[in-house]
């Protein structure tokens, strides 16, 4: 199933909980622009040239910028986590990024809750 995206450095502030809940209105990726669009533009042909990879990934990412159900698609993607295409605008590298940075913040913040008060 294809879906949306957003840039990067919003990518790592959205917060899981923040997802607006759609069960009632039906399955999120029912409204999904991608699901208009050539599935091809998501996904990467073997032995793609980078130029060519380029390319395809920002006119992957144009259509999820004019998604409704971008946010929902990024969450999806991190959370299962898919490792290819283009998913609530953001490649599968940025993806990594991405969790790599919740990670990284999920762990300072248990640090600092079992630190001891200053003072």
């Amino acid at each position: 199933m294809l879906l949306p995206h957003q840039p990067l450095q919003d990518a790592a502030v959205v917060p899981s909980q923040q997802v607006p809940d759609r069960d009632e209105a039906g399955p999120w990726h029912s409204e999904a622009v991608c699901r208009r669009d050539e599935a091809g533009l998501f996904f990467a042909p073997s032995k793609e040239p980078t130029a060519a990879r380029l390319a395809r990934e920002e006119a992957a990412k144009r259509v999820c910028a004019r998604c409704p159900v971008m946010v929902e698609c990024r969450e999806h993607a991190l959370l299962q986590p898919e490792p290819y295409g283009v998913w609530g605008g953001l490649t599968a590298a940025e993806r990594r990024v991405v969790l790599t940075r919740r990670r990284r913040r999920e762990a300072d913040l248990q640090r600092a809750a079992h630190m001891p008060a200053a003072g």
